[in-house]
Protein backbone atom coordinates (compact mmCIF):
# COMPACT_ATOMS: atom_id res chain seq x y z
CA UNK A 1 0.00 0.00 0.00
CA UNK A 2 1.30 3.44 -0.84
CA UNK A 3 1.72 6.12 1.79
CA UNK A 4 -1.52 7.97 2.67
CA UNK A 5 -1.84 11.70 2.21
CA UNK A 6 -0.05 13.79 4.83
CA UNK A 7 -2.35 14.91 7.41
CA UNK A 8 10.13 1.46 24.87
CA UNK A 9 10.72 -1.01 25.72
CA UNK A 10 7.64 -1.34 27.94
CA UNK A 11 7.43 1.03 30.88
CA UNK A 12 7.59 -0.15 34.47
CA UNK A 13 4.71 0.75 36.83
CA UNK A 14 5.64 3.39 39.38
CA UNK A 15 4.16 1.24 42.16
CA UNK A 16 6.43 -1.76 41.49
CA UNK A 17 10.22 -2.13 41.19
CA UNK A 18 11.45 -2.26 37.63
CA UNK A 19 12.99 -5.45 36.30
CA UNK A 20 16.61 -4.36 35.86
CA UNK A 21 18.26 -5.01 32.52
CA UNK A 22 21.19 -7.37 32.44
CA UNK A 23 24.60 -5.78 32.93
CA UNK A 24 26.12 -4.76 29.64
CA UNK A 25 29.51 -3.63 28.45
CA UNK A 26 29.89 0.15 28.34
CA UNK A 27 29.17 1.29 24.83
CA UNK A 28 29.73 4.39 22.82
CA UNK A 29 27.89 7.64 23.55
CA UNK A 30 24.20 7.09 22.67
CA UNK A 31 22.67 10.51 23.27
CA UNK A 32 25.76 12.36 22.05
CA UNK A 33 25.36 10.69 18.68
CA UNK A 34 21.63 11.33 18.71
CA UNK A 35 22.20 14.98 19.46
CA UNK A 36 24.53 15.31 16.49
CA UNK A 37 22.45 13.10 14.22
CA UNK A 38 18.93 14.08 15.27
CA UNK A 39 19.17 17.21 17.38
CA UNK A 40 18.15 15.67 20.70
CA UNK A 41 19.23 17.54 23.80
CA UNK A 42 18.89 14.56 26.12
CA UNK A 43 22.22 12.87 26.55
CA UNK A 44 23.24 9.30 27.42
CA UNK A 45 26.95 9.49 26.80
CA UNK A 46 30.48 8.53 27.67
CA UNK A 47 32.66 11.23 26.20
CA UNK A 48 35.79 9.12 26.56
CA UNK A 49 35.14 7.64 23.09
CA UNK A 50 33.91 10.66 21.14
CA UNK A 51 35.40 13.94 20.00
CA UNK A 52 32.64 16.54 19.69
CA UNK A 53 33.27 18.33 16.44
CA UNK A 54 32.59 22.04 16.87
CA UNK A 55 31.27 22.29 13.34
CA UNK A 56 28.71 19.56 14.01
CA UNK A 57 27.65 21.15 17.30
CA UNK A 58 27.27 24.51 15.53
CA UNK A 59 25.23 22.82 12.80
CA UNK A 60 22.88 21.24 15.33
CA UNK A 61 22.51 24.57 17.14
CA UNK A 62 21.63 26.22 13.81
CA UNK A 63 19.22 23.55 12.57
CA UNK A 64 17.33 22.57 15.74
CA UNK A 65 14.91 25.29 16.91
CA UNK A 66 16.00 26.59 20.32
CA UNK A 67 13.72 28.93 22.18
CA UNK A 68 12.65 29.91 25.68
CA UNK A 69 10.06 27.26 26.50
CA UNK A 70 10.33 27.47 30.29
CA UNK A 71 9.87 31.22 30.64
CA UNK A 72 13.28 31.80 32.22
CA UNK A 73 13.67 35.57 32.58
CA UNK A 74 17.40 35.27 31.87
CA UNK A 75 16.87 33.74 28.40
CA UNK A 76 15.40 35.29 25.26
CA UNK A 77 11.64 35.63 24.82
CA UNK A 78 9.69 33.04 22.77
CA UNK A 79 10.53 33.44 19.11
CA UNK A 80 14.03 34.74 19.81
CA UNK A 81 16.94 32.35 19.34
CA UNK A 82 18.98 31.16 22.30
CA UNK A 83 22.75 31.59 22.36
CA UNK A 84 23.99 28.87 24.77
CA UNK A 85 26.80 29.75 27.17
CA UNK A 86 29.36 27.57 28.91
CA UNK A 87 28.30 26.51 32.39
CA UNK A 88 28.68 23.63 34.81
CA UNK A 89 25.64 21.41 35.28
CA UNK A 90 25.62 20.27 38.88
CA UNK A 91 23.07 18.56 41.08
CA UNK A 92 19.93 16.68 39.99
CA UNK A 93 18.49 17.49 36.58
CA UNK A 94 14.85 17.43 35.47
CA UNK A 95 13.98 17.83 31.79
CA UNK A 96 10.40 18.11 30.57
CA UNK A 97 9.63 16.19 27.38
CA UNK A 98 6.36 16.98 25.61
CA UNK A 99 5.13 15.04 22.61
CA UNK A 100 2.68 16.81 20.31
CA UNK A 101 0.75 15.55 17.28
CA UNK A 102 0.23 18.67 15.19
CA UNK A 103 -1.01 18.85 11.62
CA UNK A 104 1.80 19.06 9.09
CA UNK A 105 0.61 22.52 8.05
CA UNK A 106 -0.13 23.76 11.57
CA UNK A 107 1.54 27.03 12.54
CA UNK A 108 3.67 27.05 15.70
CA UNK A 109 1.42 29.79 17.12
CA UNK A 110 -1.80 27.73 16.75
CA UNK A 111 -3.18 26.20 19.98
CA UNK A 112 -2.71 22.45 20.36
CA UNK A 113 -2.70 19.83 23.12
CA UNK A 114 0.14 17.73 24.47
CA UNK A 115 -0.20 14.05 23.59
CA UNK A 116 2.51 12.72 25.88
CA UNK A 117 4.15 14.24 28.95
CA UNK A 118 7.36 12.75 30.31
CA UNK A 119 9.69 13.94 33.07
CA UNK A 120 13.34 12.89 32.60
CA UNK A 121 15.04 12.86 36.00
CA UNK A 122 18.81 12.49 36.37
CA UNK A 123 19.96 12.09 39.99
CA UNK A 124 22.60 14.24 41.63
CA UNK A 125 25.32 11.69 40.79
CA UNK A 126 24.47 11.90 37.05
CA UNK A 127 24.85 8.08 36.99
CA UNK A 128 21.34 7.07 35.97
CA UNK A 129 18.09 8.36 34.49
CA UNK A 130 14.38 7.90 35.13
CA UNK A 131 11.57 8.56 32.67
CA UNK A 132 8.28 9.22 34.47
CA UNK A 133 5.19 9.49 32.27
CA UNK A 134 2.15 11.54 33.30
CA UNK A 135 -1.24 10.61 31.76
CA UNK A 136 -2.44 13.45 29.56
CA UNK A 137 -6.01 13.13 30.93
CA UNK A 138 -4.94 13.58 34.57
CA UNK A 139 -7.28 15.94 36.44
CA UNK A 140 -5.12 18.69 37.96
CA UNK A 141 -5.32 22.35 38.99
CA UNK A 142 -3.95 24.60 36.26
CA UNK A 143 -2.66 28.03 37.35
CA UNK A 144 -3.84 31.24 35.71
CA UNK A 145 -1.88 32.69 32.80
CA UNK A 146 -2.57 36.38 32.20
CA UNK A 147 -0.66 36.54 28.91
CA UNK A 148 -2.69 33.66 27.50
CA UNK A 149 -5.97 35.03 28.86
CA UNK A 150 -6.57 31.96 31.03
CA UNK A 151 -8.13 32.46 34.46
CA UNK A 152 -7.06 29.14 35.97
CA UNK A 153 -9.07 26.09 37.03
CA UNK A 154 -9.17 22.29 37.13
CA UNK A 155 -8.84 20.39 33.87
CA UNK A 156 -6.90 17.67 32.08
CA UNK A 157 -3.19 18.32 32.39
CA UNK A 158 -2.70 18.43 28.63
CA UNK A 159 -5.21 21.29 28.48
CA UNK A 160 -2.55 23.42 30.19
CA UNK A 161 -0.55 23.28 26.96
CA UNK A 162 -3.60 24.36 24.95
CA UNK A 163 -4.54 27.21 27.31
CA UNK A 164 -0.97 28.48 27.44
CA UNK A 165 -0.64 28.48 23.66
CA UNK A 166 -3.61 30.85 23.17
CA UNK A 167 -3.30 34.49 22.11
CA UNK A 168 -0.60 33.59 19.61
CA UNK A 169 1.81 32.30 22.29
CA UNK A 170 2.03 28.93 20.52
CA UNK A 171 4.34 26.12 21.57
CA UNK A 172 6.46 28.24 23.91
CA UNK A 173 3.42 29.56 25.78
CA UNK A 174 1.84 26.11 26.01
CA UNK A 175 5.05 24.52 27.25
CA UNK A 176 5.56 27.23 29.86
CA UNK A 177 2.08 26.81 31.39
CA UNK A 178 2.36 23.02 31.33
CA UNK A 179 5.72 23.18 33.14
CA UNK A 180 4.25 25.61 35.68
CA UNK A 181 1.31 23.26 36.22
CA UNK A 182 3.60 20.30 36.92
CA UNK A 183 5.77 22.37 39.25
CA UNK A 184 2.72 23.56 41.21
CA UNK A 185 1.37 20.00 41.43
CA UNK A 186 4.57 18.14 42.32
CA UNK A 187 7.32 20.60 43.21
CA UNK A 188 9.44 19.47 40.23
CA UNK A 189 11.42 22.31 38.63
CA UNK A 190 12.97 21.96 35.18
CA UNK A 191 16.48 22.65 33.92
CA UNK A 192 15.61 22.23 30.25
CA UNK A 193 12.77 21.25 27.94
CA UNK A 194 12.13 19.47 24.66
CA UNK A 195 9.08 19.40 22.38
CA UNK A 196 8.85 16.36 20.10
CA UNK A 197 6.54 16.83 17.11
CA UNK A 198 5.56 13.31 16.05
CA UNK A 199 4.46 14.50 12.62
CA UNK A 200 7.95 15.86 12.10
CA UNK A 201 9.29 12.42 12.94
CA UNK A 202 7.87 11.13 9.66
CA UNK A 203 10.45 13.20 7.78
CA UNK A 204 13.15 12.13 10.23
CA UNK A 205 12.34 8.44 9.80
CA UNK A 206 12.27 8.97 6.04
CA UNK A 207 15.76 10.46 6.18
CA UNK A 208 16.89 7.35 8.07
CA UNK A 209 15.31 5.04 5.47
CA UNK A 210 12.60 3.74 7.79
CA UNK A 211 12.75 2.23 11.25
CA UNK A 212 12.73 -1.27 12.73
CA UNK A 213 10.08 -1.70 15.42
CA UNK A 214 8.83 -4.61 17.49
CA UNK A 215 5.04 -4.28 17.65
CA UNK A 216 3.93 -5.59 21.05
CA UNK A 217 0.18 -5.99 20.42
CA UNK A 218 -2.24 -6.16 17.49
CA UNK A 219 -2.93 -2.55 16.61
CA UNK A 220 -5.73 -1.51 14.25
CA UNK A 221 -5.39 1.88 12.56
CA UNK A 222 -8.37 4.21 12.70
CA UNK A 223 -6.65 6.61 10.29
CA UNK A 224 -5.29 4.49 7.44
CA UNK A 225 -7.05 1.88 5.31
CA UNK A 226 -7.78 0.80 1.74
CA UNK A 227 -10.98 0.56 -0.26
CA UNK A 228 -11.97 -2.33 -2.55
CA UNK A 229 -9.67 -0.96 -5.28
CA UNK A 230 -6.66 -0.75 -3.01
CA UNK A 231 -6.75 3.04 -2.73
CA UNK A 232 -6.13 4.91 0.50
CA UNK A 233 -9.29 5.53 2.55
CA UNK A 234 -10.14 6.42 6.15
CA UNK A 235 -11.46 3.23 7.81
CA UNK A 236 -13.33 4.69 10.79
CA UNK A 237 -15.81 7.52 11.35
CA UNK A 238 -14.87 9.49 14.47
CA UNK A 239 -17.60 12.14 14.33
CA UNK A 240 -19.52 10.60 17.25
CA UNK A 241 -16.46 10.36 19.46
CA UNK A 242 -16.48 6.55 19.20
CA UNK A 243 -14.80 4.92 16.19
CA UNK A 244 -17.35 3.42 13.81
CA UNK A 245 -16.11 1.16 11.01
CA UNK A 246 -16.80 2.43 7.48
CA UNK A 247 -18.19 -0.24 5.17
CA UNK A 248 -15.98 -1.27 2.30
CA UNK A 249 -12.76 0.03 3.90
CA UNK A 250 -10.17 -2.33 5.34
CA UNK A 251 -8.04 -0.76 8.09
CA UNK A 252 -4.29 -1.22 8.20
CA UNK A 253 -3.35 -3.63 10.98
CA UNK A 254 0.02 -3.79 12.72
CA UNK A 255 0.51 -7.40 13.81
CA UNK A 256 2.79 -8.33 16.73
CA UNK A 257 6.39 -8.95 15.81
CA UNK A 258 9.51 -7.13 14.70
CA UNK A 259 9.19 -5.41 11.33
CA UNK A 260 10.49 -2.53 9.23
CA UNK A 261 8.16 0.48 9.04
CA UNK A 262 8.24 3.39 6.63
CA UNK A 263 7.96 6.87 8.14
CA UNK A 264 4.20 7.17 7.55
CA UNK A 265 3.60 3.69 8.99
CA UNK A 266 5.58 4.42 12.16
CA UNK A 267 3.74 7.70 12.68
CA UNK A 268 0.36 6.02 12.16
CA UNK A 269 1.26 3.25 14.59
CA UNK A 270 2.22 5.58 17.45
CA UNK A 271 -0.93 7.70 16.97
CA UNK A 272 -3.30 4.81 17.74
CA UNK A 273 -5.12 4.67 21.07
CA UNK A 274 -8.90 4.42 20.52
CA UNK A 275 -8.91 0.66 19.80
CA UNK A 276 -6.12 -0.32 22.21
CA UNK A 277 -7.19 -2.13 25.41
CA UNK A 278 -5.16 0.30 27.53
CA UNK A 279 -5.85 3.40 25.42
CA UNK A 280 -3.50 6.27 26.16
CA UNK A 281 -1.25 4.09 28.29
CA UNK A 282 -0.71 1.85 25.26
CA UNK A 283 -0.04 4.78 22.97
CA UNK A 284 2.36 6.23 25.52
CA UNK A 285 4.27 2.95 25.57
CA UNK A 286 4.35 2.75 21.76
CA UNK A 287 5.63 6.30 21.48
CA UNK A 288 8.52 5.55 23.82
CA UNK A 289 9.28 2.41 21.82
CA UNK A 290 9.20 4.49 18.65
CA UNK A 291 11.62 7.08 20.02
CA UNK A 292 14.08 4.39 21.05
CA UNK A 293 13.71 2.66 17.67
CA UNK A 294 14.46 5.92 15.84
CA UNK A 295 17.52 6.51 17.98
CA UNK A 296 18.69 2.92 17.42
CA UNK A 297 18.29 3.39 13.66
CA UNK A 298 20.33 6.59 13.81
CA UNK A 299 23.12 4.76 15.60
CA UNK A 300 23.15 1.65 13.41
CA UNK A 301 22.77 3.19 9.96
CA UNK A 302 26.15 4.90 9.64
CA UNK A 303 24.66 8.37 9.92
CA UNK A 304 27.71 9.99 11.48
CA UNK A 305 30.01 8.55 8.83
CA UNK A 306 27.80 9.61 5.92
CA UNK A 307 27.85 13.41 5.48
CA UNK A 308 24.94 13.39 3.01
CA UNK A 309 22.74 11.27 5.26
CA UNK A 310 23.81 13.23 8.33
CA UNK A 311 22.75 16.48 6.68
CA UNK A 312 19.36 15.00 5.80
CA UNK A 313 18.80 13.67 9.31
CA UNK A 314 19.78 16.94 10.99
CA UNK A 315 17.52 18.92 8.64
CA UNK A 316 14.63 16.55 9.35
CA UNK A 317 15.31 16.77 13.09
CA UNK A 318 14.66 20.49 12.81
CA UNK A 319 11.05 19.59 11.98
CA UNK A 320 10.74 17.18 14.90
CA UNK A 321 12.38 18.97 17.85
CA UNK A 322 12.12 22.31 19.61
CA UNK A 323 14.61 22.67 22.47
CA UNK A 324 15.14 24.91 25.48
CA UNK A 325 18.66 23.97 26.70
CA UNK A 326 18.33 26.23 29.72
CA UNK A 327 20.92 28.58 28.30
CA UNK A 328 23.63 25.92 28.58
CA UNK A 329 25.84 24.88 25.67
CA UNK A 330 25.48 21.52 23.94
CA UNK A 331 29.02 20.46 24.84
CA UNK A 332 28.37 21.19 28.53
CA UNK A 333 25.28 18.95 28.47
CA UNK A 334 27.33 16.21 26.84
CA UNK A 335 30.05 16.45 29.48
CA UNK A 336 27.63 16.56 32.42
CA UNK A 337 25.73 13.48 31.20
CA UNK A 338 28.83 11.49 30.22
CA UNK A 339 28.25 8.70 32.78
CA UNK A 340 24.63 7.98 31.80
CA UNK A 341 24.28 5.06 29.41
CA UNK A 342 21.29 3.15 27.97
CA UNK A 343 21.34 0.42 30.64
CA UNK A 344 20.98 3.13 33.30
CA UNK A 345 17.60 4.36 32.04
CA UNK A 346 14.47 3.22 33.90
CA UNK A 347 11.05 3.96 32.39
CA UNK A 348 8.10 4.45 34.73
CA UNK A 349 4.44 5.28 34.35
CA UNK A 350 1.90 6.61 36.77
CA UNK A 351 -1.04 4.62 38.19
CA UNK A 352 0.84 1.44 37.21
CA UNK A 353 -0.64 1.85 33.73
CA UNK A 354 -4.14 1.10 35.05
CA UNK A 355 -7.17 3.27 34.41
CA UNK A 356 -8.55 5.23 37.39
CA UNK A 357 -11.26 7.21 35.67
CA UNK A 358 -13.85 9.61 37.02
CA UNK A 359 -16.51 11.22 34.85
CA UNK A 360 -17.43 14.80 35.68
CA UNK A 361 -19.91 16.73 33.57
CA UNK A 362 -19.80 14.02 30.93
CA UNK A 363 -15.99 14.24 30.62
CA UNK A 364 -13.71 11.35 31.65
CA UNK A 365 -10.63 12.27 33.69
CA UNK A 366 -7.76 10.20 35.06
CA UNK A 367 -7.08 10.50 38.79
CA UNK A 368 -3.50 10.30 40.04
CA UNK A 369 -3.08 7.82 42.88
CA UNK A 370 -1.45 8.69 46.20
CA UNK A 371 1.51 6.45 45.32
CA UNK A 372 1.90 8.25 42.01
CA UNK A 373 2.02 11.58 43.80
CA UNK A 374 4.67 10.19 46.15
CA UNK A 375 6.77 9.17 43.15
CA UNK A 376 6.45 12.59 41.53
CA UNK A 377 7.35 14.35 44.77
CA UNK A 378 10.30 12.00 45.14
CA UNK A 379 11.48 13.19 41.73
CA UNK A 380 11.26 16.75 43.02
CA UNK A 381 13.23 15.79 46.13
CA UNK A 382 15.80 13.78 44.17
CA UNK A 383 14.92 10.53 45.95
CA UNK A 384 13.05 8.60 43.24
CA UNK A 385 15.68 5.85 43.49
CA UNK A 386 13.88 4.70 46.65
CA UNK A 387 10.95 3.61 44.46
CA UNK A 388 12.92 2.02 41.63
CA UNK A 389 16.49 0.86 42.33
CA UNK A 390 19.26 1.72 39.91
CA UNK A 391 20.03 -1.08 37.42
CA UNK A 392 22.77 -3.37 38.81
CA UNK A 393 24.98 -2.88 35.75
CA UNK A 394 25.12 0.89 36.17
CA UNK A 395 27.78 2.77 38.11
CA UNK A 396 25.28 3.58 40.87
CA UNK A 397 23.99 0.00 40.90
CA UNK A 398 27.45 -1.52 41.16
CA UNK A 399 28.32 0.89 43.96
CA UNK A 400 25.12 -0.07 45.80
CA UNK A 401 25.95 -3.78 45.34
CA UNK A 402 29.46 -3.24 46.72
CA UNK A 403 28.08 -1.32 49.70
CA UNK A 404 25.58 -4.12 50.45
CA UNK A 405 28.42 -6.68 50.54
CA UNK A 406 30.44 -4.67 52.99
CA UNK A 407 34.25 -4.36 53.16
Amino acid sequence: MTAPPAEDNAEQPAEQPADPPAPTRRRGPLWAKLLIAAGSLLVLVSTSVIIIDRVLVATVNAKIPQTNLLGNPDTPSPGQSIVPTHASINGPVNILLVGIDERVDQAATDPSRADSIIVLHIPVTHEGAYLVSIPRDSLVPIPADRAAGYQGGRDKINAAYAYGSANGLGRAGGFKLLAKTITQLTGITFSAGLIVNFAGFQALVGALGGVDMCVDERTISIHVGTDSKGNYAVPYDLSSGTPRAIRGVTPKVYEPGCQHLAGWEALDYVRQRELLPDGDYGRQRHQQQFLKAVFSEALGSGVLGNPTKLAGVVNAAGQAFTVDPGGVGVDDWLYAMRDVRPADVVTMKTNAGQFDTETLGGVAYELLSSTTMQVLRAVAAGTVQTFVPAPPGSVAGLRRLADSRGP
